[in-house]
């Protein structure tokens, strides 16, 4: 059986990404079955101006409250 470009694909299991947590800047840790289990506040000028384009990328699309030990997405 040959491999197809489908299979090739990346397959996005666990992971991290920057996002906004109770309007402050926040590195978020997710599973794929769970969703977010953690999160961390940071300051934008620890990072690197590459670090600072996907901060600018993710942080359109990920914006959550967090309350009681809950996550929700505000968008």
């Amino acid at each position: 059986m040959q491999k197809t470009k489908l299979d090739k694909k990346t397959k996005f299991n666990d992971g991290w990404c920057f996002a906004v947590v109770n309007n402050r800047l926040a590195e978020i840790h997710f599973k794929k079955g769970s969703g977010i289990w953690a999160h961390c506040y940071v300051e934008r000028s620890e990072f690197s101006k590459r670090e600072q384009k996907m901060i600018d990328k993710d942080i359109k699309k990920c914006v959550f409250s967090y309350r009681k030990g809950f996550y929700k997405n505000k968008i």
